[in-house]
């Protein structure tokens, strides 16, 4: 039985608060590999778009529901292989995310690690950061290390990248 001023942590029981300790696990992994790759300040955009696709990655790919009790180094093999350049990681993304959205429909209960990844999602996807344009021409315009051409692109587009280095350099 919970007391007055305890709350749930499993989402279950009449109307307690429900703690999305999946996501929450995921995005504190997340937050470590890219804090240890020390790639970038952790208050710039760059690095919450590279959190954030980082802990999608972690919380979609447990499709078991043990991701509170897995070992990071076991896992690490399988997070690279998804957020590799070859692999389709958007259309990964928005199918997992169906499948527990569908799954959470049917079991008609609170979903807030749903919830809080689909906030990551819609912020990866709505939200574009300046970025160099990989694509331009070599040496076009370029005078100095950062005055090359540089383009508008989705969030997700650079955090990827950045999650899949900072696992490389785990």
């Amino acid at each position: 039985m919970l007391h007055r001023g305890q709350e749930s942590t499993d989402g279950t029981g009449g109307g307690d608060l429900a703690v999305p300790m999946a996501w929450l696990y995921a995005e504190y992994i997340a937050d470590e590999l890219l804090r240890t790759g020390d790639l970038m300040p952790p208050t710039s955009f760059e690095f919450r778009a590279g959190r954030d696709a980082l802990a999608l990655t972690i919380f979609l790919s447990d499709t078991g529901g043990e991701l509170p009790g897995i070992r990071v180094v076991s896992q690490l093999e399988t997070w690279l292989s998804l957020t590799a350049y070859d692999q389709p990681w958007e259309d990964w993304v928005r199918e997992r995310m169906a499948q527990l959205a569908a799954e959470a429909a049917r079991s008609r209960g609170p979903a807030p690690d749903l919830d809080l990844a689909s906030a990551a999602w819609r912020w990866l996807e709505e939200t574009e950061l300046l970025a160099p344009d990989l694509d331009a021409v070599p040496g076009a315009m370029a005078t100095g290390e950062d005055d090359g051409p540089q383009v508008w692109t989705p969030a997700w587009q650079l955090g990827l990248p950045l999650g899949h280095l900072a696992i490389h350099l785990f």
